[in-house]
């Protein structure tokens, strides 16, 4: 009852009552001859009962009028809220433009409307599908922090708009766009594309830095290759996953092909997390060796799995999809914690080398992983050499760093691998402290028949002996290949003369069946 005394309802209501008493009373009181010809044919009281009613039937036409009145105000009102609720759920709060749930909505009758440039209505309209990705936006996200990124962002929306239209432009989130295009001819819809690209890669001013992102681009149209927008929109997104395959700034219109590849790679997928569950993927050795001695120094572990089928999985393929589906941490702890059991078998004076992905150098927590795992698994952190890209040291320099020197100061060995690949291979070198460099097999291939490769070769082993570090070379094959780098000085040898990469029992007998051949010789 308070409640409604309350209420604005409630304030009316005492009000009218009041009134209404304020008006009947007097009329009671003074016997006011408001109804007189009334009263000689019905009675002396019939006046005081025609009075309440009037006055009654007056103020409950009045409160009715006044509640009528509120009950629109709150309609309105209401439809209003319900309008900004409705814009708030289908729209992005950054950039303002509508989003997957609006994307949703679109109603395919809507297109049958449009006209040609002569005015003539379309009788057969198309809808092409743009499914925008921004390349490099993490970087410069690190770079400008979450407000600049998110300048960036809102500076992307509106060229997109200002080409497109607010209507046809779409935030699914993140860093990921959607444009549609209607009755757009099919010849220049790859010109189109490009458009888009060249929009988004001009230089994006974040307060005094000029910021750039690249932008992959996939696209498909309806109704030809889809019957809903929805199904138009995942092959525009199985496109823009091979534009982003193929390298930055790049679009592919929708194929068949694609499909087929995209329902490959996701069996593929299903396939390694079920084979990280069962721990079907396993390390193999690669016999590292002192070409001083001629003894073995260390194993390289590295990845290999045979499916059910019986089908080798190259490790280029399924590292590379871990590393793309956020696996690959949990494959490296499960890998690294095998190799150092076994490892723990092997001779103290045996070490063991283990690559560590890229996509891990962003992870702040890598060394502390690394050593927990050598602690659970008993295996000495000066017995581990941990093999680090050049690529890896790009993603993020300042991290890397870090990495580094705490794997450093736990007493674990770090060598760049791949050396001469990657980038700026002079300057990772004179930044980040390394205990050895590993000379790509390429250079090992191609130096017997190549005079400026083997110059290069040279050069690198030159600027290794300069900064006191051990050299490893990879991929020595050939009694000639291991004589040259014999005279060249350099430290570790590895490749298929010594010997292939091979399961923990059999790497024990090589181990032991070498050592034994040393000792006879």
């Amino acid at each position: 009852m308070y409640e409604f005394i309350a209420s604005r309802a409630g304030r009316q209501f005492l009000a009218l009552a009041g009134i209404a008493i304020a008006i009947w009373l007097p009329g009671v009181i003074f016997h006011a001859d408001l109804f007189a010809g009334v009263r000689q044919l019905s009675g002396p009281n019939i006046d005081v009962f025609l009075l309440t009613l009037t006055v009654g039937g007056g103020i409950s036409f009045i409160y009715s009028m006044l509640r009528i009145f509120d009950l629109r105000k709150e309609m309105v009102q209401r439809r209003a809220a319900e309008h900004k609720a409705d814009w708030i759920a289908t729209h992005d709060q950054l950039t303002r433009l509508p989003n997957r749930y609006a994307f949703e909505r679109v109603d395919l009758r809507s297109f049958f409307g449009d006209m040609d440039t002569n005015g003539v209505q379309i009788s057969a309209p198309t809808v092409t599908i743009f499914s925008i990705d921004l390349d490099g936006f993490k970087k410069v996200n690190d770079l400008v922090g979450h407000h600049g990124g998110d300048l960036l962002l809102s500076e992307v929306a509106k060229r997109l708009c200002q080409f497109a239209a607010t209507p046809n432009v779409f935030r699914f989130g993140g860093d990921e766009f959607i444009v549609i295009a209607r009755n757009l001819p099919v010849e220049r819809e790859e010109k189109y594309a490009q458009l888009l690209i060249q929009l988004i890669t001009r230089p994006i001013p974040v307060g005094d830095l000029a910021t750039e992102v690249g932008a992959s681009i996939g696209y498909a149209r309806w109704p030809m290759q889809g019957a809903t927008l929805e199904e138009v929109s995942h092959k525009s997104d199985v496109a823009l996953y091979e534009a982003k395959s193929r390298g930055p700034n790049r679009a592919f219109l929708f194929s068949d092909e694609m499909q087929h590849r995209v329902a490959k790679r996701a069996q593929l997928e299903g396939k390694l997390r079920k084979a990280i569950e069962s721990g079907d993927i396993r390390p193999f050795y690669q016999p590292l060796i002192d070409l001083k001695s001629g003894a073995v120094c260390g194993f390289e572990a590295l990845a290999r799995w045979t499916d059910d089928e019986g089908h080798a999985i190259s490790p280029q393929v399924f590292i590379t999809v871990a590393e793309e589906t956020g696996l690959v941490t949990r494959l490296f702890q499960q890998l690294l914690a095998q190799a150092a059991r076994d490892a723990c078998g092997w001779p103290e004076d045996i070490g063991l080398s283990f690559n560590v992905s890229p996509v891990q150098m962003e992870d702040r927590l890598l060394a502390s992983r690394i050593l927990d795992v050598l602690s659970a698994n008993n295996l000495a952190p000066h017995r581990l050499e941990v093999e680090i890209t050049e690529n890896a040291l790009m993603q993020d320099p300042e991290l890397a760093a870090e990495v580094i020197q705490s794997l450093h100061d736990a007493g674990i060995q770090i060598a760049l691998d791949d050396f001469g690949t990657g980038y700026s291979s002079l300057s990772q070198l004179a930044r980040y402290k390394f205990d050895k460099v590993k000379i790509d097999k390429s250079f090992v291939a191609t130096f017997a028949d190549d005079e400026r490769q083997e110059k290069i070769v040279q050069a690198m082993l030159g600027l290794s002996k300069s900064l006191n570090l051990k050299t490893t070379v990879e991929g020595i094959e050939e009694h000639t290949q291991l004589g040259y780098f014999l005279k060249q000085g350099c430290d570790v040898g590895q490749g298929y003369l010594f010997g292939k990469a091979m399961p923990a029992e059999d790497a024990l007998s090589f181990l032991h069946a070498h050592r034994q051949t040393i000792k006879s010789a």
